[in-house]
C-alpha cells in the first residue's frame, strides 16, 4: 500500500502545472541571468528588457512543442466576460520551400486582435478596427488544446483598456504603492511589494444534456423562463454535503485533473444547498492569477460536463425557488515577505499593522459601497441578490464577536484586551476537545470576515472576478493613500496611527452589522444608518461614472473617466441585450411549445366532456378543468401580445440609461405575467404533452 501510495503521490506531483509554463520551468530551461531579470519584473515590477522576451519566447515555443503544441495565442479577457484567442501556428516558410519553428519576443510580447467586434462603449468607431494584446508575464502561460496560450492585456489603438486584465493589474500596482508606503513607516523595511490574494469558491448547477437540449431557454439564455415549482425542492436541506452520485463524482474527477495541469489549485468540490447544484473552491494565489484560473475553472468544467452527457450552467439564477449560485470572493493582502496583512495574530487588540489595514478596509467599504456593488452587478445577479441564499443589496461589514469588541474598546478610549476562543468539548471522552475560532461566520454577510481575509459574497457564478477585485484594490488603495499621508506628517507614528484607528472607527461604524442580514429588520435598520440599497443591476450602473468613483480611479491609475464612460455604456447595453434575447426568447417558447400544447389538452378535455354529454354524464370536475384551462390560455395569450408590444416600446430611446429603466421596470415585469400564466399551464397540462422538461426532470435526474 506505501509503494501504491507513493506512486499515486509522484503521478499527482508530474500532473500538476505539467501544462504550464511554470517558475520551475522558466528556473530550469532559462539561462540563469535571463531568469533572474524575468523574476524581477514578475516579482518587483521592472520593465521588461525586450531581449529578455526573445530568449523567453524561443524556450517557450521549444518547451509548447514539445509538449504538442502547434499554434500559440494571446488569451485576452475583453468586456464580454468571457475569454478570447486567435490562434497562430509557429511556423514559417524557409527560402527552399519548407518551414521552419519560429516564435520570437515581438510576437510573445505584442498581438494585434480585431478591435473593432468587442464591447468598446463608444472607445472604438466600427470601422476603427486595430487593438493591441500585451504579455502579462506576471501569469504564466499554460497549454490547452495543442496551443500555447499567452495571457494578455487587451488595449485600443489609442491605449484605452478594452478588457478586465488591464485595470486588475493597474489597481494592484496602486494598492501595493499604497501597503508599502505604510508598511516603511511602521519599521518594515523589508517588503518591497505586497499583492492582493483571491480564492474564488465557484459554485454552478449540472444537468443532463438530453434534458438541456429541449429547453430553448437555457440554450439560449442559461436561466428557465418557464418553470413550475416542483413537488420535492430543497426543503429537506439533503442535497446540501451530500453524497456525490457516480457521474457526478467522475465529471468532478476529470474536471480536477485537467485543473490541476493547468496549474490551477483545486482543491475542495461538493453537493450545495440546491439540487444538482455544487462547488468548487481553490487555494488563494495573487488576484490576476487567481482571476485568470477562474476562467479555466469556467472553460474547464463547462467543457468537460459534456464528456459525461451533462450540461454546466453558470448562470446565477437558472431555476425559480431554488438557490441561485455565486462566487464567493475570499480577498486579503500579502506582503512579498510572506505576511498576511489581515492576519490578526494572537493579540489582535495591540497587532497596529493588523488593526491599520483592517480599518482602511472598513472605511473603503464603506466610503465606496456604491462601487463595491456595481462591480457585482449584472442580470443575473439581480434574480439572486435579496433571497434567502445570497446577501441582500445592501452592503455591510461582518467582523464577528473578538475584532468588534476590539473596535468597540478603541472608540471608548483604547484597546486592552482580545477575547480568544475557548475549546469545545462534546461530551464523549473519545472525541477529541476542538479549539474554538475566535469567531462565528455569517453567511448572510455580503462582506464577512472569515478569520485573516474577507470574503466578499456577493458575485455572481457567470461573472469575471477582475471586476469586483479591481474596485477592491482601488478603493483600499485610496484610504490607504490617505493614511500613510497622515502617518508621514505626523510627529509620533505610533500616536498618530491609533488617532486613525479610533477615529475610522467612529466614523464608520455604521457599516458594521453581525445580525442577520435576511431580515427586513435589517433593511430598515440599514436604512436609519444611511446605508445605500441598490436593487438592481440598472439603479448600480450610474454608479461608475459618479464624481466620487471617477476621482478614485482616475487618482490611482485604475481607469481613466473615458475608461468608465465605456464601461457605464457597455453595462449598460448589456443589460438590454440580455433582457432582450430574454423576451425572444420567452415569445418564441410561449407560441411555438406552451400555446400549442395547451390547445391541444383543451381540446381533448373538451372532446372528453363533450362524449360524458353525449351519454348524460355529468363531470363538474371536467366543466371546471375546460374553464380554467380556456381562463389561463385567454390571459396567456394576452399576456403574449403585452409583452409584444412591451418589447418594441421605448425600443428608439435616446437615452440608454432611461432605455435600461424601461426594459427593467416594464418589460421584465411583463415577462414575470406571461411566466404566471405558462407555469399554471404547466400544472394542468398532460405530462405526455407539455413540451419541456420539468424543474423535476432537470434537478433531479442527473
Amino acid at each position: 500500500m506505501e509503494k501504491e501510495s507513493l506512486v499515486l503521490q509522484e503521478s499527482l506531483e508530474n500532473t500538476f502545472a505539467s501544462n504550464v509554463f511554470s517558475d520551475a520551468v522558466t528556473r530550469t530551461r532559462l539561462p540563469k541571468n535571463i531568469y533572474k531579470m524575468l523574476r524581477k519584473t514578475v516579482d518587483e515590477g521592472l520593465p521588461l528588457d525586450p531581449a529578455v522576451a526573445d530568449i523567453v519566447a524561443n524556450t517557450m515555443k521549444d518547451w509548447a512543442i514539445e509538449k504538442g503544441a502547434t499554434h500559440f495565442t494571446h488569451w485576452f479577457q475583453p468586456m464580454t466576460g468571457i475569454t478570447a484567442e486567435k490562434h497562430d501556428s509557429f511556423i514559417s516558410p524557409t527560402a527552399d520551400g519548407r518551414i521552419i519553428m519560429e516564435f520570437s519576443g515581438k510576437e510573445l510580447i505584442k498581438g494585434e486582435p480585431d478591435a473593432s467586434s468587442f464591447p468598446s462603449g463608444g472607445l472604438r468607431s466600427t470601422f476603427e478596427a486595430r487593438g493591441y494584446t500585451a504579455w502579462d508575464c506576471t501569469s504564466p502561460a499554460f497549454i490547452k488544446d495543442n496551443t500555447l496560450c499567452i495571457p494578455t492585456a487587451f488595449c485600443s489603438y489609442t491605449g484605452e483598456a478594452l478588457d478586465k486584465k488591464t485595470p486588475l493589474l493597474r489597481s494592484m500596482q496602486a494598492l501595493s504603492k499604497e501597503a508599502v508606503r505604510i508598511l516603511k513607516l511602521l519599521g518594515n523595511t523589508k517588503a518591497a511589494r505586497v499583492t492582493t490574494t483571491v480564492g474564488p469558491e465557484q459554485e454552478y448547477f449540472v444537468i443532463d444534456k438530453k434534458l438541456y437540449e429541449k429547453r430553448l431557454d437555457l440554450i439560449l439564455t442559461g436561466r428557465t423562463l418557464f418553470g413550475a415549482k416542483p413537488p420535492k425542492g430543497q426543503e429537506l436541506e439533503d442535497h446540501y454535503f451530500g453524497n456525490l452520485k457516480e457521474r457526478i463524482a467522475k465529471f468532478m474527477a476529470e474536471v480536477d485533473q485537467e485543473l490541476w495541469k493547468l496549474g490551477v489549485l483545486a482543491k475542495t468540490k461538493h453537493n450545495e444547498v440546491a439540487p444538482a447544484q455544487h462547488e468548487l473552491a481553490p487555494i488563494y494565489t495573487t488576484a490576476n492569477i487567481a482571476t485568470d484560473h477562474n476562467q479555466l475553472v469556467m472553460e474547464t468544467m463547462k467543457r468537460v460536463a459534456g464528456h459525461y452527457g451533462l450540461v454546466c450552467l453558470l448562470h446565477e439564477k437558472p431555476f425559480a425557488g431554488v438557490n441561485g449560485s455565486g462566487k464567493h470572493n475570499n480577498w486579503s493582502m500579502s506582503t512579498n515577505d510572506g505576511q498576511n496583512l489581515l492576519e490578526p495574530g494572537k493579540t489582535p487588540h495591540d497587532n497596529e499593522q493588523f488593526l491599520l489595514f483592517l480599518a482602511a478596509v472598513i472605511q473603503a467599504v464603506d466610503e465606496y459601497a456604491d462601487v463595491l456593488r456595481v462591480s457585482t452587478a449584472n442580470p443575473g445577479n439581480d434574480h439572486r441578490l435579496g433571497a434567502n441564499e445570497a446577501p441582500p443589496a445592501i452592503i455591510s461589514i461582518f467582523l464577528g464577536e473578538q475584532l468588534t469588541d476590539i473596535l468597540e474598546q478603541i472608540e471608548n478610549g483604547g484597546a486592552k484586551s482580545s477575547k480568544v476562543g475557548d475549546e469545545l468539548k462534546l461530551g464523549v471522552t473519545t472525541l477529541p476537545a476542538l479549539p474554538k475560532d475566535s469567531t462565528d461566520r455569517n453567511r448572510t454577510s455580503p462582506f464577512a470576515f472569515t478569520g485573516n481575509k474577507f470574503e466578499f459574497r456577493m458575485v455572481g457564478s457567470s461573472a469575471s472576478i477582475a471586476e469586483p477585485n479591481t474596485a477592491l484594490n482601488t478603493i483600499v488603495a485610496e484610504i490607504l493613500s490617505r493614511i500613510a499621508s497622515r502617518l508621514e506628517k505626523g510627529k509620533d507614528i505610533d500616536t498618530e496611527a491609533q488617532n486613525i484607528v479610533t477615529e475610522i472607527v467612529k466614523k464608520h461604524k455604521r457599516i458594521i452589522y453581525n445580525g442577520n442580514n435576511y431580515t427586513e429588520d435589517w433593511v430598515k435598520e440599514a436604512e436609519k444608518r444611511g446605508l445605500p440599497n441598490i436593487k438592481s443591476t440598472v439603479a448600480a450602473i450610474p454608479s461608475l461614472i459618479s464624481e466620487k468613483a471617477v476621482k478614485v480611479y482616475e487618482k490611482h491609475g485604475v481607469l481613466s473617466k473615458a475608461e468608465m464612460h465605456s464601461r457605464y455604456e457597455i453595462f449598460l447595453e448589456g443589460y438590454i441585450k440580455t433582457i432582450n434575447i430574454e423576451v425572444l426568447t420567452m415569445l418564441d417558447m410561449a407560441k411555438r411549445q406552451i400555446l400549442p400544447a395547451a390547445l391541444e389538452y383543451t381540446g381533448k378535455v373538451a372532446a372528453t366532456l363533450s362524449s360524458l354529454k353525449t351519454v348524460a354524464a355529468k363531470s363538474n370536475t371536467a366543466d371546471k378543468l375546460l374553464a380554467e384551462l380556456t381562463s389561463t390560455i385567454d390571459s396567456f395569450g394576452k399576456n403574449i401580445e403585452a409583452l409584444e408590444a412591451a418589447s418594441v416600446g421605448n425600443g428608439h430611446s435616446i437615452d440608454i440609461f432611461k432605455h435600461a429603466e424601461y426594459y427593467r421596470d416594464v418589460v421584465f415585469t411583463t415577462m414575470g405575467k406571461l411566466r404566471v400564466d405558462g407555469d399554471k399551464l404547466e400544472t394542468m397540462i398532460d405530462a405526455n404533452i407539455w413540451p419541456l422538461p420539468t424543474y423535476a426532470d432537470l434537478l433531479f435526474r442527473v
